[in-house]
């Protein structure tokens, strides 16, 4: 699956459990609130992957699921830049984490970066639609050799 397939689904699954929200008259931060891991592995299982096996991404007491992914990350599926025969496909805006490569792909690792589940982050940066928060995540920049 590319980052830009991943993309699109989370934003229609999150889309849908937005809108069932708003419907019931959620405010902001029942949203938020409902957003908490143990809620939403017990509510709604097929937002992520590791809620089959009851399992955070991120080893955390209080892990919030709103962004799922962080608006820090940049990514391009035909890469952002190439240096010698490997092409980074993803970093950190904020230059945060580190990289892993896999063949001659890099890809940026978010595991010890926890910004985007902290519920504060989560209200401060937080819009009914998610790909607004997301918008500059999928960069159009080419590579450059």
């Amino acid at each position: 699956m590319t980052y830009k397939n991943w993309f699109d689904e989370h934003a229609i699954k999150h889309k849908n459990i937005v809108k069932k929200l708003t419907s019931q008259g959620y405010d902001k931060e029942q949203i938020t609130q409902y957003f908490d891991f143990d809620n939403m592995v017990k509510n709604e299982k097929d937002f992520c992957l590791l809620y089959e096996s009851n399992k955070k991404c991120h080893d955390i007491e209080t892990l919030n699921c709103y962004l799922c992914a962080c608006p820090h990350f940049r990514f391009n599926d035909n890469g952002l830049s190439k240096k010698n025969e490997q092409t980074l496909y993803s970093k950190c805006e904020l230059d945060l984490g580190d990289n892993f490569t896999y063949e001659n792909s890099v890809h940026h690792d978010c595991t010890n970066c926890l910004i985007p589940h902290k519920l504060h982050f989560v209200s401060k940066t937080f819009d009914l639609e998610w790909k607004n928060i997301m918008s500059e995540c999928e960069t159009k920049e080419e590579v450059k050799i």
